[in-house]
């Protein structure tokens, strides 16, 4: 089938997704010399300035990004066209690339997309770990997992499951706050926060039906569930966190399950991604996947 694009534009695809002249001559076996002709002609043709050049990076221009946009878009739509022509829809390939909290990814996306690459030979795979990727176009990412509640947005969402979470705190903390057996007791406790949002919400336990919130507080915030537990069992506070990540310690003795006859609220998991008539396979494939994992592993 004949390309959508000519060499022009897909050279200034490549230096986009590479970052760099230098990284796309490399991925095209080419000079940086003749990347760059390419793009200098698109650019004359087009009569807008793409790219801003540098001898380490590349930045698109904002004409650049929408134009690079608007060419992934094409070349996708490409991809999905030949896929059903060949009848291969229904088969992973090309890459994915997920965003993903990074403990929450480690924990329980690695598995996932280990196991795609095992079954499905033809498709690539790149995970980005980190909360910070809210353009899912402008990142180049085709899903992310979230987690907690979702802000209203035009993205497609599906749930993947709910993270169960709990109070917990070393024992050499209790000795020094006292017993725990009341929610109003939490307040005269030190938190460790994972978030800003976590730091100015309550805590809301459930019991016979009655919910009761508590407004906490604590002078320590740390976007990692891995660092918080260390604090955590360092004896620096007590945290709300999700339960597959402290049921180890907990289980050694190492932390203590506070108000353990409340239930707590728990954190809904999300996969998101760009709206469209046509899902590709490795999408579909991945968040099915990861439903599986979650409804066992979380």
């Amino acid at each position: 089938m004949q390309k959508i694009m000519n060499s022009n534009e897909l050279t200034f695809l490549k230096v986009i997704e590479a970052g760099s002249l230098k990284g796309a001559a490399e991925q095209l076996n080419t000079d940086p010399s003749s990347v760059s002709r390419k793009v200098a002609a698109l650019e004359q043709h087009l009569g807008v300035k793409l790219i801003n050049r540098s001898t380490v990076r590349s930045q698109p221009t904002e004409a650049g990004l929408v134009y690079f946009q608007g060419l992934k878009h094409l070349a996708e739509q490409q991809t999905v066209l030949e896929n059903r022509l060949r009848g291969l829809q229904d088969q992973p390939s090309g890459t994915l690339t997920i965003a993903a909290p990074v403990d929450f990814g480690k924990r329980f996306v690695v598995p996932v997309l280990t196991q795609m690459r095992e079954t499905y030979t033809n498709l690539k795979v790149e995970l980005m770990l980190g909360s910070h990727f809210e353009d899912l176009t402008a990142s180049g990412i085709d899903v992310a997992v979230r987690i907690g509640v979702l802000p209203d947005s035009g993205l497609i969402c599906r749930g993947l499951g709910m993270a169960e979470r709990v109070l917990v705190a070393s024992p050499d903390y209790l000795t020094q706050v006292g017993e725990i057996t009341e929610p109003a007791m939490l307040r005269r406790c030190q938190f460790v926060f994972y978030s800003r949002a976590q730091a100015n919400a309550q805590v809301g336990l459930i019991k016979d039906g009655q919910t009761t919130r508590v407004k906490v507080s604590g002078g320590f915030t740390v976007n990692s569930v891995s660092a918080v537990r260390e604090l955590v069992m360092a004896g620096t506070g007590v945290h709300l966190g999700p339960a597959w990540a402290f049921n180890e310690a907990l289980n050694s003795g190492l932390l203590v399950s506070l108000l353990p006859d409340y239930q707590l609220e728990g954190l809904p998991v999300h996969a998101v991604y760009r709206p469209g008539g046509y899902v590709p396979a490795k999408i579909r494939c991945f968040i099915d996947m990861m439903s599986q994992y979650c409804k066992h592993a979380l």
